[in-house]
């Protein structure tokens, strides 16, 4: 799997959860649904998410959630 960051290139967002954003959209874009099946990667996340792809969109949403979480001021954002 490759990872935005490997790429050497800099993300352009700077919010919260923006690299494992990044990472989801890419392995969305790398997966058959989106090349073969020729789906956007919205349809391709509702409908048949790849495998390599799932611990993406759960560490994604862990991040997301950890935003309204306010122990976050102690134990720190999940997914980092």
């Amino acid at each position: 799997m490759i990872r935005y960051e490997d790429e050497g290139e800099t993300l352009a967002d700077k919010s919260p959860c923006a690299g494992i954003r990044a990472d989801l959209k890419m392995c969305l874009l790398e997966s058959e649904c989106c090349r073969i099946e020729k789906k956007t990667p919205r349809e391709c996340l509702k409908s048949n998410l790849a495998p390599e792809c799932h611990a993406l969109r759960n560490t994604f949403f862990e991040c997301k959630r950890s935003l309204l979480d306010n122990r976050v001021r102690f134990k720190g954002r999940k997914g980092y």
